[in-house]
This record gives C-alpha cells, sequence and structure tokens, in this order.
C-alpha cells in the first residue's frame, strides 16, 4: 500500500453504550465504565457517530444540541467525547468521522458547532478550521481546554 492511500472508516450511528467501547480505554482510563455517561447521552437530540475499520469501532464523537450561551453561540451542537482507539491515532481517522459529523449538522441546518477542546488536541481542530474563543481554563481531573467552535453558513 502506497505513503499516499487514506484508509476510510465507515462511519454510522452508534448508541450510547457503543461509544463506551472507546470513551473508556481513551477517555476515562484507569476509571469505572460509569465515568463514561455525559449528561444528555440519550436525548432523543443527541448524535453519537463512530467509525468502524474492518467492522471494528475506532473512533468515536457525540454531538449534543446545546448553545453555549457564554459565546453567543446559537444554533449550536457541542461535540463531546471524541476519541481514536491508541492503535489508530495519527491516521485521518478522527478527522474523517468530524468532517461526516459537521456534513450530517449541516444538513439539519445547525449553524455552529462547539466544543471544550483540551490544549493537547488544539492543532487537530486547526487544521479543520475550529477556533479557539476565550481563555484557558482547567477541567478537574482532565486537564487545560479552550472553547473552540467553528460557524457554517
Amino acid at each position: 500500500m502506497s505513503k499516499n492511500t487514506v484508509t476510510r472508516i465507515v462511519p454510522q450511528l452508534i448508541s450510547t453504550e457503543d461509544t463506551y467501547k472507546v470513551r473508556l480505554p481513551v477517555l476515562r482510563k484507569g476509571k469505572p465504565i460509569t465515568t463514561c455517561y455525559l449528561p444528555g447521552d440519550d436525548l432523543e437530540t443527541t448524535i453519537h457517530l463512530g467509525g468502524f475499520l474492518d467492522d471494528k469501532l475506532i473512533t468515536i464523537a457525540s454531538f449534543f444540541d446545546a448553545n453555549n450561551e457564554q459565546y453567543d453561540l446559537k444554533n449550536a451542537y457541542q461535540l463531546r467525547g471524541m476519541a481514536v482507539l491508541e492503535d489508530y491515532h495519527g491516521r485521518g481517522f478522527g478527522q474523517q468521522l468530524l468532517l461526516f459529523g459537521e456534513q450530517l449538522l449541516q444538513e439539519k441546518k445547525v449553524k455552529t458547532i462547539w466544543m471544550n477542546a483540551r490544549v493537547s488536541a488544539l492543532g487537530f481542530y486547526e487544521k479543520l478550521g475550529y477556533q479557539t474563543i476565550g481563555t484557558v481554563f482547567e477541567v478537574p481531573g482532565v486537564g487545560e481546554h479552550y472553547v473552540m467552535f467553528k460557524s457554517f453558513k
């Protein structure tokens, strides 16, 4: 396989429980599975996406119908719990899933996607057109974050 060959994931809707298969080892490593649940996971408006490679779930992203009042981001969805299994980092799979999610939300006429992004992930999101807003803040037990957003026409 050539270096320039891009392996494609198969993105699809998944259940809240399916997200735990990636949330636990990546975002909640060493913590109980109960810490994987995010408030709003089971709302009808919440969208959970999974990216599959050879029928294996390797990347996830959850989108919550939520405006950001602090920064006046309206008609917005919040990205939470985005993760790629460690063995698959750096191969573009997270990017593919996020772009799929963006397309899905644009079809629903959503104007903005925002998230609390870990400082270590800023470069990833900036490459995809997301901008920081405000100042760095600490999420207890997780680390430093910035609010980032991307608006659509």
